[in-house]
């Protein structure tokens, strides 16, 4: 599961996936694992499937009535840490101060508060989701574990057919009406229909049906997907009545249309001010709900989050330095080794600090649309590999900090290595004739350059695939061997500070006699190619959480290559893959869990999709010295700022006033 996700900045380091839901990812980045329990449904030997009700309903209708075990937390393949009615997370200070304000940075502009069509249509605003409340919340020190949020709890069958979701009695809106069944209902169906990402997440939801007074029961097209009843708990609730209804101006909001009118929630704040591409303010809801609850004791402690957007980010670390933000977090080794060298880093009023990233792992990738003709023979995408020269551009641009990225589930447990072997090569002998001979015969490796022997080398090798792959030189440039038709690249950046990544890969290409051109655009048009495909080739991230499930489908699957805005951004149909996703969602433990995602991994690498680039195992923060936080930080909470952390007046008072 890597749904809930934080916006994205482009840098010389990681591209973290565009925005689509409230926590994950990268929220960021916790998913998966169901507890096992309650009574499973018994079917009747003979099922008569009622008209218009999938088989799960039929088999429902006609099951005899069972009680389900109510549970308190969901976690995939173990128990969960915290008992019924646990006072706070062990990660949180239950006594930190509220009150103060943080500024942070974001990237771009936005044009849009509405969440159903953020992707879709416009520039979602940061800050939106901090708004809303989910069914369920993320523990930052367990793998995949969630609690009740709205929920106060969940029940499901063995067979983990439908789960039922019972909302707390006291959940309200920030207008004082209870958050009920029918808003959840109302969410899951907009979602659905107006966002296809959400619509691809959710495809197995065939129906949501008010089922108690504050009981909601989700019902799935088949059973065994252990994930799903999770996956609806990440569910983001909005209000019904508000969205149906009139603005001031007595115009009949409308879901499906992006819209600056500032959204009712339901969450710890709410939107306080902004101005249209340039920031957003939230405050802290004085009555808010859930402000005693457990899921919040220690949590949301600043009165004020502001937003500032900037549309360069050397303007916005200038801004960082000039203390008009306090909070930075650096995605460039450029500026991580020589932009911080300034009066109040030696003085100490600005800090430094690296927190290690245990909770995901990563694919980042030039990434060429195969659905063009000229990459869809895998040779060719391997030839563009060669010419990649990761050694030195690590050290000419990035101070030799990072590590080349050889697995689509870099840095967890799930990255393949080796040759297959035990309950790894049992999943994949059924798609041995589909997939690459070398899956079974050679460990992937990326090309390694660092030398002019070994980029001449690797250019040769580049070359010779290439040719077999049809293509021959004329003139000093590749042609296609049939048609004369040149091999032309177009780069397509949104981010001008990527340029030189670009820049640096180009000469390369051209040497094997590809003609490249780098075309750097705003991000609402890049956005708009994306959506309709209409690329060469971008810089791409795939975030994976430590339970990777029902979001490979959108990743790699058959089905969202053709699905405008899904995160399949390659274009991939490939039948052997669809059936390792299948094998990743159903698997039966961890351990099964483990070797179906080496599997597909493994697979996904074979077929040279996807030029790999760099990683980092650490998330690099500068903010200046006016906060506090826990003494131990959660183990998958990465900075987990702002939401564990609180405005220190006695240090701030050191650091001096803001600007």
């Amino acid at each position: 599961m890597v749904f809930r996700q934080a916006a994205h900045t482009l840098a010389d380091h990681a591209l973290v996936p565009r925005p689509t839901a409230r926590r994950k990812p990268a929220l960021a980045f916790t998913r998966r694992r169901l507890l096992h329990g309650g009574a499973l449904i018994a079917a009747a030997p003979a099922i008569k499937v009622l008209t218009g009700a999938s088989p799960i309903e039929a088999a429902r209708a006609q099951a005899a009535p069972v009680d389900l075990k109510w549970r308190h937390g969901l976690s995939l393949f173990g128990d969960v840490k915290y008992p019924e009615g646990f006072k706070h997370f062990d990660y949180v200070n239950p006594d930190a101060p509220s009150g103060g304000a943080v500024r942070q940075i974001g990237l771009g502009t936005f044009d849009n508060f509405n969440p159903v069509v953020s992707g879709v249509k416009g520039s979602i605003a940061l800050a939106v989701g901090l708004i809303y409340e989910s069914l369920t919340l993320p523990s930052l020190d367990e793998v995949s574990t969630e609690y009740g949020a709205l929920a106060e709890s969940v029940a499901y069958p063995d067979d983990f057919s439908y789960v039922v979701y019972r909302l707390r009695k006291e959940a309200r809106w920030h207008d004082g009406k209870p958050v009920t069944p029918d808003d959840v209902i109302f969410s899951l169906d907009s979602l659905k229909m107006h966002h296809p990402q959400y619509a691809a997440y959710y495809r197995h939801v065939v129906k949501a049906e008010k089922t108690g007074e504050r009981d909601v029961t989700f019902t799935f097209d088949a059973p065994g997907n252990r994930e799903l009843p999770q996956i609806v708990g990440q569910l983001m609730v909005l209000p019904k009545h508000w969205w149906e209804g009139t603005d001031d101006a007595g115009k009949r909001r409308d879901i499906s249309a992006t819209t600056l009118e500032p959204p009712l929630g339901s969450a710890a704040y709410r939107i306080k001010s902004f101005e249209a591409a340039r920031s957003v303010t939230l405050e802290r809801v004085k009555d808010y709900w859930g402000l005693n609850s457990n899921f919040n004791v220690g949590r949301n402690n600043f009165d004020e989050l502001r937003y500032d957007y900037f549309r360069d980010g050397t303007v916005a670390l200038e801004a960082f330095k000039g203390g008009q933000v306090d909070w930075r977090t650096e995605n460039s080794a450029k500026n991580w080794a020589t932009a911080y060298d300034f009066p109040a880093v030696k003085e100490g009023r600005v800090v430094l600090e690296e927190f290690p990233n245990r909770s995901s792992g990563v694919m980042q990738a030039f990434a060429p649309n195969i659905r063009r003709e000229k990459f869809s023979d895998p040779r060719v995408r391997r030839a563009l590999n060669f010419a990649f020269d990761f050694e030195t551009m690590n050290q000419q641009l990035f101070f030799g900090q990072y590590t080349r990225i050889a697995s689509y589930f870099e840095g967890t447990e799930l990255a393949s290595s080796g040759l297959p072997e035990g309950r790894e090569l049992e999943i994949l002998e059924p798609v041995r004739a589909e997939v690459p001979p070398e899956v079974f015969t050679a460990p992937y490796s990326n090309p390694v350059g660092g030398s002019s022997e070994a980029v001449r080398a690797n250019l040769r090798e580049g070359m010779k695939l290439l040719k077999d792959a049809g293509y021959e030189v004329r003139g000093g440039k590749q042609v296609d061997g049939k048609t004369g038709a040149p091999f032309e690249i177009e780069l397509l950046a949104e981010d001008p500070s990527f340029e030189r990544v670009l820049l640096s890969y180009k000469p390369s290409l051209e040497r094997m006699g590809i003609t490249v051109s780098i075309r750097t655009i705003d991000s609402t048009q890049y956005e708009n190619r994306l959506r309709t495909w209409d690329f060469d080739m971008v810089v791409a991230s795939w975030g994976e959480s430590l339970s990777p499930g029902n979001e490979q489908r959108e990743f790699w699957g058959s089905r969202a290559a053709d699905m405008p805005g899904s995160r399949n951004i390659v274009g991939i149909k490939n039948p052997a893959i669809d059936k390792l996703i299948e094998r990743v969602i159903f698997a039966t433990d961890r351990a099964d869990l483990v070797a179906a995602t080496h599997a597909l991994d493994r697979v996904l690498l074979w077929n040279n999709y996807v030029v790999p680039q760099w990683t980092y195992s650490k998330v690099r923060t500068a903010r200046w010295d006016r906060f506090g936080r826990p003494a131990e930080m959660p183990k998958y909470g990465l900075s987990a700022f702002p939401a564990l952390w609180w405005y220190d007046a006695g240090k701030a008072a050191k650091v001096g006033n803001r600007s």
